[in-house]
């Protein structure tokens, strides 16, 4: 058996990159409790919302709303997404611990979505990373379609390299490389990470899995093995993919945290917790919990 990791971080997006792709509006209050039972659940990492115009993303129209509702915890470091200075100024009026930006690894994505290119795409946080330094906020960064191009199909390691460099020039302290489409495996997996372990440290970058094909754990576990030991997560699997009609989208922190209890690796986080909460979330969505070992978990306690 390789060395694992003893301890790994769960950074939970389920608030943010969870919900913001449901079509049927999310009560604000709802948001604010998912968040807070979240917080009592043991995450020291919460991506709560994101500052974007309400016109392309309105589940998120509440951002400022929900971020002066919850009940925040010592220690616990909540995240919001902040794609240009407007949506800055909105985060830091309402006092977010993080901020993340992102960018994609491949060109067609990024101009398919945003109309421009990969650099000058990261050009824009430019100025959202000087005033986070300047504010002693710290700002984390993702790279999408790092493992598959819903438009170009493959993207090698060396574009999730010049994406990191982008980045760190502009001042991200921390990369997630994510797998948008969930079409990584595990070698293709540990290439990527390779690929951003030669710009940034071992502790400075993170695993985004979708589970689309069913590889998320696998992947994750080739993480483990590189020792990578933070993993973006969201309960009941919330997110739907976009790009794979019926498919489910971001790996369920249920499954992970099982997955991780069983090798015996430390998280700070109570499983039964977030299995209650993965049930809660998904019976107030109308819909059965996108997480294996949650359901299962949920069984065997109901029976």
């Amino acid at each position: 058996m390789p060395d694992l990791p003893a301890r790994v971080r769960i950074v939970e997006v389920g608030p943010r990159d969870g919900l913001q792709n449901e079509k049927q509006p999310i009560p604000a209050a709802v948001k604010v409790e998912l968040v807070d039972r979240l917080s009592d659940a043991g995450f020291t990492n919460i991506e709560v919302t994101s500052f974007v115009s309400p016109k392309w993303v309105p589940q998120m129209a509440d951002a400022a709303e929900v971020m002066a509702k919850i009940a925040r915890r010592p220690g616990v470091v909540y995240s919001v997404l902040t794609p240009n200075m407007k949506g800055f100024e909105a985060a830091l009026a309402a006092r977010a611990d993080e901020i993340v930006v992102f960018g994609a690894a491949s060109e067609a994505f990024s101009r398919k979505n945003i109309n421009c290119s990969i650099a000058e795409s990261i050009e824009r946080f430019a100025p959202v990373c000087e005033a986070a330094r300047a504010h002693g906020l710290r700002t984390r960064g993702a790279i999408s379609c790092a493992l598959g191009c819903p438009y170009q199909g493959e993207v090698k390691p060396e574009a999730v390299a010049y994406v990191a460099r982008l980045m760190k020039d502009i001042g991200v302290e921390h990369i997630g490389v994510a797998d948008t489409i969930g079409v990584g495996t595990p070698r293709a997996t540990q290439k990527a990470m390779e690929a951003a372990l030669s710009v940034y440290d071992l502790a400075d970058v993170s695993g985004h899995f979708h589970d689309t094909y069913g590889q998320a754990l696998a992947n994750i576990y080739a993480c483990l093995e590189m020792g990578i030991a933070s993993f973006d997560t969201s309960v009941a699997g919330l997110g739907g993919c976009p790009y794979a009609k019926g498919a489910t989208g971001n790996v369920a922190t249920e499954d992970v945290l099982y997955m991780l209890e069983g090798l015996g690796i430390e998280t700070g986080i109570d499983l039964a917790k977030v299995v209650a909460i993965g049930q809660w979330i998904s019976g107030h969505l109308g819909r059965k919990a996108f997480a294996r070992a949650g359901n299962a978990l949920a069984a065997k306690r109901a029976a």
